[in-house]
């Protein structure tokens, strides 16, 4: 039976370079980065402004990254780091604006009390 025939049951060929030698394929760091703001992020969004800052430095590096992956037409790797650092950068920034006006409330409660009814 020829090799040709024989059907595939393992999705896409690996990226084939010269001699037939499989080509690593080198990962966006912008991604990593990305994910690693995020993931920080969220561990101090309760504090709020760690939240607020990491947050967006996590999201816009992770669509820049995407961005770069898609236009590279398979030479980089990483998307879904990237794609997880995207979405943890979004979440960051939500909790920690939600944290930072709970403790904004908070003080201005304390410093001048309840509104009157």
């Amino acid at each position: 039976m020829p090799p040709q025939s024989i059907p595939r049951y393992y999705g896409q060929p690996a990226l084939v370079g010269p001699m037939g030698v499989a080509r690593p394929v080198r990962s966006d760091n912008r991604g990593l980065v990305s994910l690693l703001a995020g993931l920080l992020g969220l561990l101090l969004s309760f504090l709020g402004l760690p939240g607020l800052v990491l947050g967006p430095i996590a999201y816009f590096l992770g669509k820049s990254s995407i961005r770069r992956i898609d236009e590279s037409k398979g030479e980089l790797g990483g998307r879904s780091t990237a794609m997880a650092g995207w979405v943890m950068g979004v979440v960051a920034t939500a909790l920690g604006a939600l944290a930072s006006l709970i403790a904004l409330t908070w003080f201005l409660v304390q410093a001048y009390g309840l509104p009157p009814t």
